[in-house]
């Protein structure tokens, strides 16, 4: 085993700065893009499934018309498929079945085996 260090100070030296105006007009674009995009109006787990290889989950489940596939309360998002949404009363066991009959369809009718972002703990 090495030895411990502890770091007391350190220098940052940041390649150009920018503009405070122009960092904030950015920032406000890049928000608007991610509302108008993804379903931040409802409770969520965020982006379900990683991007595979060559693609994007979202267009993957899209092209597969599960839009609104829904389990109780858990919805495949029709603002953004790779969103499983809370639309009222779901529970973790309506959002792995969404989950996975996400994944088995992609896998069945694509090819790719979607692989989950989220990590579950617990039992199921």
């Amino acid at each position: 085993q090495g030895k411990a260090v502890a770091v007391i100070s350190a220098r940052l030296v940041l390649p150009g700065t920018d503009d405070p105006a122009a960092i904030r007009g950015r920032m406000n674009e890049y928000g608007a893009r991610r509302r108008e995009r993804q379903p931040l109006e409802l409770p969520s787990a965020g982006s379900y499934f990683m991007r595979p290889p060559g693609g994007y989950a979202g267009s993957l489940i899209e092209g597969c018309g599960l839009k609104g596939y829904r389990v109780g309360g858990a919805e495949v998002s029709r603002k953004h498929a790779n969103f499983i949404v809370n639309v009222g009363g779901a529970t973790a066991a309506d959002v792995l079945a969404v989950a996975e009959h996400v994944r088995r369809t992609v896998r069945d009718r694509c090819g790719v085996d979607l692989q989950p972002e989220v990590r579950v703990l617990g039992e199921g």
